[in-house]
């Protein structure tokens, strides 16, 4: 059951204005800079943040994504068929300024995963974290450098966000876990 409504429409898109302009300002330019998002709601949130930077400067950012499934430290708990997604990050990562983006912070296991495999790919200048929200319960020492919200949540409840396949977010609520299992 939906406990509370985080983001609709306009709300989210001065969120992601907000954080288009803090990713130029912080990274000086564009210059080298790519997005990394992780499957899935991850690369729909890249790819809203890759269309308000190319409204506001005009240039396209290179958009990869990667499934961090294989990078999972609790592969083998999971069930016996994982969901696998494609990976496709079709630019060198050498030397580049990578912005990893996802949905939700939660544990940063998830973001650990996502660094080791980009470290199999090549060795970038440097890596930042951009999340829509965070939720806290952090088990690494993770955090986003770019955060559209943070939401400190209990560990029953969960954070959906709604986000269209051309990166548009409808909506990102927080329900009760409960409701996620069923």
């Amino acid at each position: 059951m939906e406990k509370a409504v985080l983001l609709t429409g306009e709300s989210a898109q001065r969120l992601v204005n907000r954080m288009a302009y803090e990713i130029i300002e912080d990274n000086k330019g564009l210059e080298g800079l790519v997005l990394v998002g992780i499957q899935s709601r991850g690369v729909l949130f890249a790819k809203a943040l890759q269309n308000r930077i190319k409204e506001l400067e005009g240039v396209v950012l290179p958009l990869g994504s990667i499934d961090i499934t294989f990078y999972r430290d609790d592969l083998t708990r999971l069930n016996d068929h994982p969901v696998i997604r494609e990976t496709d990050v079709p630019f060198t990562i050498e030397d580049k300024n990578i912005i990893l983006v996802d949905d939700i912070l939660f544990s940063g296991r998830t973001v650990n995963a996502a660094v080791k495999e980009l470290f199999d790919m090549g060795r970038p200048a440097k890596i930042k974290l951009a999340v829509l929200v965070d939720r806290g319960h952090h088990e690494l020492p993770i955090c986003a450098d770019y955060c559209g919200r943070d939401v400190p949540t209990a560990l029953d409840e969960y954070i959906d966000a709604d986000i269209t396949d051309d990166g548009v977010i409808n909506k990102v609520t927080i329900r009760d876990k409960e409701t996620e299992e069923k």
